[in-house]
């Protein structure tokens, strides 16, 4: 079969081969690693597999990025923050690529998906890529296939990569299972934001940057951070070396942002030479071993047919009051043969 003139670009083609998707992606050709990204954030058990075979030939040229987590609550200023850390980076010869989940409607399962138009210079920049993606129900403040979609942009020869996720709460600890260095963006209003920070936040992040520190708003966020340092002190219990460090800056001013980059690196190479890192990411790999067979168990029980034969009529008992939910869930496992 004839291929068609594409002047180099990628042929209009349903699928590509391994070859061709590999070559790409290590190429840092641009289209023909967005079609990757989308082979990986395929449900269809076809495109799974042919995405398995690309990431085990991937994965030897993986692992050289900076993984930096960013989350906060909305309104705090993620995307300004992002682009504005993204823009150094590029300016300092980084090739940064940035995995931007967006919350997905519970009714449609829509997704906004407009970090590009609010990163509009970042998403401009040769050096930058943005990619936004769905959450899709997923808990844990990323999509079903962010840490898939980081390794090929490491592949592709990008050495930070950002993972922004949907907002603050106890899931977004699942963000550190695939990140070197984590860090939340807080606004000049410290009350809810320390209770919250009480409830989990403050044992898994890195840094707390209390954003928006600029015009009458800057006294306020060196209250609001010396308030974060207080309750660090008093509620943390990590060791010296693992106690969060807290920031202000002004995002929307490019004050502040660079200095936190240096923390951040300065951070990474700090658990580099220690072995630390190395170590840490050998625990990621197995947690994230479990949560695909996690995944891939659920996946293969809502398509089992005896399941999807039984599962109107279990809903509906439980629904009704007639059947417990542990019940239900029995009978479910055993119509897929895992009971």
């Amino acid at each position: 079969m004839a291929r068609e003139k594409s002047s180099g670009k990628t042929p209009a083609r349903a699928t590509l081969s391994i070859d061709e998707y590999f070559r790409g992606v290590r190429a840092s050709e641009m289209p023909v690693v967005a079609r990757a990204l989308t082979l990986i954030e395929s449900s269809r058990p076809d495109d799974q597999l042919l995405a398995e075979q690309l990431l085990t030939q991937l994965i030897p040229f993986t692992g050289g990025a900076i993984r930096l987590g960013i989350t906060g609550s909305p309104g705090a200023g993620k995307s300004t923050f992002i682009e504005a850390l993204g823009l150094h980076l590029t300016g300092d010869g980084h090739r940064v690529a940035v995995l931007a989940i967006d919350p997905s409607s519970d009714v449609t399962g829509g997704s906004i998906l407009g970090d590009k138009t609010r990163m509009p210079q970042l998403a401009a920049d040769p050096n930058a890529y943005i990619r936004p993606s769905p959450a899709s129900g997923t808990l844990g403040g990323a999509a079903q296939r962010t840490r898939e979609s980081m390794l090929l942009c490491e592949a592709a020869g990008y050495d930070v990569v950002i993972v922004e996720t949907v907002g603050v709460g106890q899931s977004e600890s699942h963000v550190v299972h695939m990140t070197d260095c984590f860090l939340t963006l807080v606004l000049p209003l410290a009350g809810d934001e320390l209770q919250g920070i009480k409830r989990g936040l403050l044992e898994v992040v890195d840094f707390i940057v209390v954003n928006k520190a600029d015009g009458e708003a800057r006294n306020a966020c060196e209250v609001a951070a010396q308030q974060y340092r207080s309750a660090i002190e008093s509620l943390s219990g990590r060791s010296a070396e693992e106690v969060p460090q807290v920031f202000t800056c002004s995002a929307l001013n490019d004050d502040g942002v660079d200095d936190v980059w240096q923390e951040v690196a300065q951070r990474h190479a700090r658990l580099t030479a220690t072995g630390t890192l190395a170590a840490r990411r050998k625990q990621q790999n197995l947690h994230w071993l479990w949560a695909i067979v996690d995944g891939r168990i659920k996946q293969l029980i809502h398509s089992h047919p005896k399941v999807q034969s039984v599962r109107d009529d279990l809903e509906q008992q439980v629904l009704s009051g007639t059947l417990s939910a542990e019940a239900a869930a029995r009978r479910i496992l055993e119509a897929s043969g895992l009971l």
